[in-house]
């Protein structure tokens, strides 16, 4: 019964935290510094404000209101894409990650 129960939490401590990959269809991606403001209408956000506020990083609000932040690659990855933009607001992406409590891990961001 030791051997068992040793055996047991020693496996516990090996498995390894495991993150959900999620895919988001059609998301706003806002900053973080107005995700809070425009999470209401984030149609209504700039794409010059995004870019303004930059250095706060940015995420998607999902269908049920919540921020999720991006890791650094991600926000690399939607900078580029803004910039790369015409579109003046109504920021919407199709964003691929693993999630980790309030942070996206992103794999790929396409700006729609």
């Amino acid at each position: 019964m030791k051997k068992l129960t040793y055996l047991v939490v020693l496996g516990m401590f090996a498995l390894p935290a495991v993150a959900a990959t999620e895919t988001y269809t059609g998301v706003p991606v806002v900053d973080s510094n107005c995700s809070k403001k425009v999470a209401d209408n984030p149609d209504s956000h700039t794409r010059a404000c995004a870019l303004k506020c930059e250095a706060s990083g940015y995420g998607i609000i999902t269908s049920d209101k919540k921020f999720l932040k991006f890791d650094a690659e991600g926000n690399k990855e939607v900078v580029a894409a803004l910039k790369a933009s015409d579109k003046k607001d109504h920021l919407r992406a199709d964003v691929t990650g693993d999630v980790e409590g309030d942070t996206l891990k992103v794999t790929s961001v396409k700006l729609r």
